[in-house]
């Protein structure tokens, strides 16, 4: 150090707070450079499912636009809760990301839950939704869901139905079928989707509702007969099979939803950079061919409509799931 500094001490106290400064803002700045390390995308459901094909394909995609590497872990069990409980309890800092079905609108009113859908997570991107199908085997009889509807009234409670799950989408759709349509029936539920399909092959149930992805090489083969889908529009790979309004179910429709969340907390310069770099890779035509091949049909929104969607459907299902008294232990 120069000597007229060690003969005065302000000057040197001065020189050790630029010093301070200095090495602060480039600490800063260091920060600033997101992402540093690799990314993990959490899925809440086991591998091979559509929602944990749909993060490895996000994840493939995300990696060289924002130039590290992004993985999947998968945090299966409690139809989704431990996974979103994870990810809702992370750092907020860019590094630990959701992907999620709308069970995280569904699952608080069913059992209790360690997180809130709205307070602990912000919005990033809507993805896509699916359609549930019921279907039967076509040894079963039942040809329409008219057919059904006059056999379940019937035989009131004595018809059975396979679902992925107390609470799942899939159990949804045929509780608003049996509200609109005013009949009983018994729920079958099972461990997943997966399950839930060898059921309706085998015929223990009676009819079965399973999300559509995979569903079209069955029906198609003749092995099962899909006797309505829940969208709002046909589903491209099953263009003959109606939608609920067609089969005459009004305000019936029941999706799966896939959206992109974070930490609350989360800085915003980052959630700005992941939903421009989403809406980009949605955008791409192998992607959307990728997305439907797994049963998702690619419709992406911002997170000011992803918030608004929350907000609207969050009571919307507490009403449905309260009226027709659906309970998870």
């Amino acid at each position: 150090m120069n000597k007229k500094y060690e003969r005065n001490p302000f000057a040197v106290r001065v020189f050790g707070l630029v010093v301070f400064l200095l090495a602060a803002f480039a600490v800063g700045n260091a920060r600033a450079e997101w992402p540093e390390r690799t990314i993990t995308l959490i899925v809440p459901f086991p591998a091979g499912g559509p929602t944990d094909l749909l993060g490895r394909l996000l994840a493939a995609e995300l990696a060289p636009k924002l130039g590290q590497s992004v993985i999947v872990q998968n945090r299966p069990g409690a139809i989704g809760n431990i996974g979103i409980a994870s990810a809702a309890r992370a750092e907020p800092d860019g590094y630990t990301l959701l992907v999620i079905t709308g069970v995280i609108l569904t699952n608080p009113s069913v059992g209790k839950v360690n997180y809130d859908p709205l307070k602990d997570f912000a919005p990033i991107a809507y993805l896509g939704a699916s359609p549930n199908a019921i279907i039967t085997r076509p040894a079963s009889g039942i040809t329409s869901i008219a057919d059904l509807i006059a056999k379940a009234k019937a035989n009131p409670g004595k018809l059975t139905y396979a679902t992925a799950g107390v609470g799942s989408f899939s159990h949804l759709a045929v509780e608003l079928l049996k509200l609109r349509a005013n009949v009983k029936m018994t729920n079958v539920p099972y461990s997943g989707a997966a399950p839930a399909l060898e059921a309706a092959l085998a015929g223990t149930t009676d009819i079965a509702s399973i999300p559509i992805a995979n569903l079209v090489g069955f029906i198609r083969a003749g092995k099962l007969k899909a006797l309505v889908q829940t969208g709002k529009e046909h589903w491209p790979d099953m263009p003959d099979v109606p939608t609920m309004a067609e089969a005459g179910i009004h305000d019936a429709v029941v999706e799966t939803s896939q959206m992109f969340l974070a930490p609350t907390g989360t800085p915003a310069s980052i959630l700005t950079r992941l939903t421009e770099a989403t809406h980009a890779i949605l955008e791409k035509p192998d992607v959307q061919a990728k997305m439907l091949k797994a049963g998702f049909k690619v419709k992406f929104e911002g997170p000011e409509e992803l918030h608004a969607l929350m907000v609207r459907e969050l009571p919307m299902w507490k009403e449905i799931i309260e009226g027709a008294g659906i309970t998870r232990k």
